[in-house]
């Protein structure tokens, strides 16, 4: 795996600072070599973005847009997880992607792709993944995607 770090400014990413849980969990949690990481919302500077439903107040391209900004942030949360050392993944194990649409919409796996693309992108093949893209009534905040994400970690 090449750096990250050096890999991140190749893509034109910049890690924000993580956001604060917005209920009684923690955004992250680590058992023995495995690294969970709650739910990511669509935060940017604090505040939600990209506020609606992906079929009817945005694009298929705009929610792909969004579920990577989801991956973004589960990413910032992993390198404070992981004391600013993200060289401790070994892979992303599965990610969890859950759209807000109307009852019909059938593209969730299309809008998924942006946090799946994101992170095999970043990882190459560390960052292939098996993942779930569903559809949801409501999102926290009324955001149009959710994100959470299980990484494998290197042995200490």
């Amino acid at each position: 795996m090449t750096n990250l770090a050096t890999k991140l400014e190749e893509m034109g990413v910049t890690l924000p600072e993580v956001s604060l849980p917005a209920a009684n969990y923690v955004p992250c949690m680590i058992s023995g070599n495995t690294l969970y990481v709650s739910g990511q919302l669509p935060m940017k500077d604090g505040a939600p973005q990209f506020i609606g439903k992906v079929g009817r107040d945005f694009t298929m391209e705009e929610g792909q847009e969004c579920a990577r900004l989801c991956a973004i942030n589960i990413l910032a949360h992993v390198r404070k997880a992981l004391g600013g050392d993200l060289s401790r993944v070994s892979k992303l194990i599965r990610m969890g992607i859950f759209v807000n649409a109307p009852d019909d919409y059938t593209d969730h796996p299309k809008v998924a792709n942006g946090a799946s693309d994101f992170m095999v992108n970043l990882f190459g093949d560390a960052g292939k993944h098996a993942r779930f893209a569903v559809g949801v009534s409501g999102l926290p905040f009324g955001v149009a995607v959710e994100v959470d994400a299980t990484f494998e970690l290197k042995a200490e």
